[in-house]
């Protein structure tokens, strides 16, 4: 008899740890959406909002959560994670985060404003000296560039995107330049092993502290406090962190953000034991719909570690990894008994800070970029946009809300009013092709039945 229990113990054990290993997903337990004011039948239009994109192969799959008053209401997987291989789409599947990885520098970087290192209106050179003497571009004569004088750019402009950096892929003079000096701000779009942003060539830079000193060497698009424009300004934060902290910015994330939130799938890199879970990314094959592989797990470059670690583009990481992340800004700095940042600090970082000059809808020239209109009632605050006008904005959204999304269509958002968390999940770059987010958004917030 002592035997056979014995037995029972290890085969309970060898269940937990293959449970475990499953996903953390496993965790993660749904309450009835009408004990948080929602309407679990309503719910449902989520999924059937998605299959329908999913079956006009728009986009793979998705995985989509809701969680209202720190209760999940809704988490569901549809479609594949990688569709030649017929692979299904998984609650604990491992997705490119790309630009979703902003916010997450920026709570690394508020950490460090938190314990006194810096205030956010000094000038970034004060810790990287390369930006001491900035010129901005102001135009080409007789194949000669014109530049002038730049304020001081400080770290307030660098957290907001006004800082007058850019990106390479914006096709301006100095986009330009910073393709031809190889300033991306990108780890990889669709990359394989040899992709130089992952290899050892030489030709690449080989730590922050090179590419930030490069970059600095390009001039700004505008001067800094005058313009709203999406930049690489989070990468040089990550290199800001490494400064301040004495730590590479992934040891920064791990020890201060990831362990302590149980965020155990996000990192800069798949590593093997986990390529099993990690999606395919795509891009779309026409207007009508259709998929083109872009980046293979097999050979993708996401399964080394990355020579630089960029935060503005570089995680990866699952949906409820990221709810985590996202229930720690929601719940005042602390998910879990464990604090990372004041209450104060987090109403700061997801308030407005577009100044009178900047204008009222300073999205819109990343909007016009992926072939959108105006961005009517939405701001930006530190690393992430914030609704100003929900009435303008086009979604029955609370004003406040606060996100952020990445290149290939990964989503979330902290709507504090109604102490609301979303997050969507794909992978089909360009973000924007199809209305994956704002679908999205509209099933959550018919789901609210609650009155206030």
């Amino acid at each position: 008899m002592f035997k056979f229990k014995s037995w029972q113990c290890l085969l309970a054990l060898v269940v937990g740890f293959l449970f475990m290993g499953s996903g953390v997903h496993a965790e993660v337990k749904l309450t009835k959406a009408e004990r948080v004011g929602m309407s679990t039948e309503r719910l449902q239009r989520i999924g059937q909002a998605m299959r329908r994109m999913i079956d006009a192969e728009k986009i793979p799959g998705t995985v989509t959560l809701v969680a209202r008053r720190g209760k999940v209401v809704h988490f569901e997987a549809n479609g594949s994670r990688d569709v030649a291989r017929q692979l299904p789409m998984q609650k604990d599947t491992i997705f490119r985060l790309y630009s979703q990885s902003k916010p997450v520098t920026g709570v690394a970087v508020m950490m460090l404003f938190e314990e006194g290192h810096f205030l956010l209106n000094e000038p970034v050179a004060k810790y990287l000296p390369e930006f001491a003497d900035m010129q901005v571009y102001v135009g080409t004569e007789d194949g000669v560039v014109k530049t002038e004088p730049a304020a001081p750019i400080t770290i307030h402009h660098l957290l907001t995107h006004t800082s007058g950096l850019t990106y390479d892929f914006f096709p301006t003079p100095v986009g330009e330049m910073y393709r031809q000096r190889r300033v991306v701000g990108s780890v990889s779009v669709a990359g394989t092993l040899e992709d130089g942003l992952r290899s050892s060539d030489s030709a690449t830079k080989d730590s922050l502290q090179l590419w930030s000193e490069r970059l600095a060497e390009v001039p700004l698009v505008a001067q800094p406090g005058a313009a709203w424009n999406y930049s690489v300004g989070m990468d040089v934060l990550g290199r800001l962190v490494e400064v301040v902290s004495g730590l590479s910015f992934g040891e920064f994330l791990q020890q201060r953000i990831f362990d302590p939130l149980e965020m155990v799938d996000t990192g800069f890199y798949v590593p093997e034991s986990k390529l099993s879970r990690f999606a395919a990314n795509y891009s779309p094959a026409g207007a009508n719909g259709g998929l083109v592989l872009l980046d293979d797990p097999s050979n993708s470059s996401y399964r080394v570690q990355p020579i630089l670690e960029m935060g503005g583009s570089g995680l990866v990481g699952t949906v409820s990894d990221y709810l985590k992340f996202a229930s720690m800004l929601a719940n005042g700095g602390e998910y879990k008994g464990v604090r990372l940042l004041g209450r104060k600090t987090v109403e700061f970082m997801m308030s407005d800070h577009m100044t009178p000059n900047i204008g009222s809808d300073p999205l819109t020239s990343l909007r016009g970029l992926l072939g959108g209109g105006r961005a009517w009632g939405v701001g930006f605050g530190l690393t992430g946009s914030v609704v100003t006008n929900a009435a303008i904005s086009g979604l029955p959204v609370s004003n406040g809300t606060f996100s952020w999304g990445g290149a290939a269509t990964t989503h979330f958002w902290v709507d504090s009013k109604e102490d609301l968390v979303g997050i969507v999940h794909t992978q089909l770059l360009p973000d924007g092709t199809y209305p994956v987010v704002e679908m999205m958004q509209l099933m959550t917030y018919q789901a609210l039945i609650d009155t206030d």
